[in-house]
């Protein structure tokens, strides 16, 4: 098994210059509200009546001196446990987040899409493809000429006309498969996405994996949050294995998800 205390940083192509660069990150947000103790939900609400003002605070230390450099051409993978700070982490670089220590550089605006990224529930999937289109920086013209090909990759209507119908009526797969869709639309400096992968049938996954390899080849940089393995090894040349906030490897992707799964063996 490799050591996952050891960082093995892949060699980038000389050429490649820089499009993020993280420097001893680290992310420090507050929970509210909670009491501690155990029990079931009858012993909760007797602990929130009993004590209403004793609702404390804990600071959890989520990412804990992360430090990297990805480079354009560049699809990264982040691995870890559930807990582990990856999605922390994409909300740090996109900037949604402020470090509590270090810095994040980034080149231009990094696109974030999340599995949650807010959609209006209330407007048509055509409205939200123009909107969404729109706020890419796209223009109405280009939105127009693109729109059947979004609609066609998000497969949202191989059953029925579900572009015209508002968004609440979705599934909550189908409302990720025409965000996804929505913004690889166009090319990105560099896009985040977290776990938009994770749904649809192999068919659409497949056609995600090889949109984010022309991406790549659009000289965009790619981080992909999952927890599919198979999705890292397949999409990304890169792996980030954090746990507990921290980055404990660094190399091919390859080598990173062999080196999580046997720990995950132990």
């Amino acid at each position: 098994m490799a050591d996952p205390t050891v960082s093995h940083t892949p060699a980038p192509a000389s050429d490649a210059r820089p499009t993020v660069v993280v420097d001893d990150l680290h992310v420090v947000y507050t929970v509210h509200g909670t009491t501690g103790g155990r029990g079931g939900a009858a012993s909760a609400l007797h602990r929130l009546i009993r004590r209403p003002a004793a609702a404390g605070t804990r600071e959890v230390h989520a990412v804990r001196g992360v430090g990297f450099v990805a480079r354009r051409g560049e699809a990264i993978g982040l691995i870890g446990s559930n807990g582990s700070g990856k999605s922390t982490l994409l909300r740090a670089v996109a900037g949604l987040l402020p470090p509590a220590a270090g810095r994040v550089y980034t080149e231009g605006q990094p696109s974030l899409l999340g599995v949650n990224a807010a959609l209006m529930n209330d407007l048509t999937g055509a409205r939200n493809v123009l909107l969404g289109g729109l706020a890419m920086g796209m223009s109405r013209e280009e939105v127009r000429g693109r729109f059947q090909d979004i609609v066609d990759f998000s497969g949202i209507d191989e059953k029925g006309d579900f572009i015209s119908l508002p968004m609440r009526t979705y599934s909550s797969g189908m409302a990720a498969r025409l965000r996804f869709s929505i913004a690889a639309a166009r090319g990105h400096e560099v896009l985040l996405i977290d776990e938009a992968l994770a749904t649809g049938d192999r068919g659409f996954q497949k056609r995600s994996e090889a949109r984010i390899r022309e991406l790549r080849e659009e000289a965009g940089t790619v981080f992909l949050v999952s927890h599919n393995n198979t999705t890292i090894r397949d999409t990304c040349d890169r792996a980030l294995w954090l746990e507990r906030g921290e980055l404990l490897m660094d190399g091919p992707a390859d080598e990173v998800v062999a080196a999580y799964e046997e720990s995950t063996r132990g």
